[in-house]
């Protein structure tokens, strides 16, 4: 099983990223796929989550509104669309999965998550 992020830069504020995860190893379409961050000095944080089909997905109230979760099944990807970046934002992303159904709550929860791609860093800065 990997999941691989990729994406991650240096960008301006209010500037745009799009994440990266490609996963193998395992049916990636019975999955749901997160991501999370972990800002330096801080915990991991969970931001968004998507359902295995693509249909329902969730956010974290910081970047809802500016970040979109989407993925293609046909090519075992989950991406992050990351727009209107600020400060806060700079991070190491990661993505992962997870068996079951996500909840509104469920969703930004590590520990329901059975593994964990490397991590991609996003800086956002003048």
């Amino acid at each position: 099983v990997q999941l691989q992020a990729s994406g991650g830069g240096l960008v301006q504020p209010g500037g745009s990223l799009r994440l990266s995860c490609v996963a193998s190893g395992f049916q990636f379409d019975n999955y749901v796929t997160g991501w999370f961050r972990q800002a330096p000095g801080k915990e991991r944080e969970g931001i968004s989550c998507i359902s295995s089909s693509g249909m329902t997905a969730y956010y974290r109230d910081s970047v809802k509104g500016r970040f979109t979760i989407s993925r293609d099944n046909a090519k075992n990807t989950v991406y992050l669309q990351m727009n209107s970046l600020n400060q806060e934002d700079t991070a190491v992303y990661y993505c992962a999965k997870r068996r079951f159904r996500p909840t509104s709550d469920s969703c930004y929860v590590a520990r329901l998550y059975d593994n964990w791609g490397q991590g991609t860093l996003v800086t956002v800065s003048s």
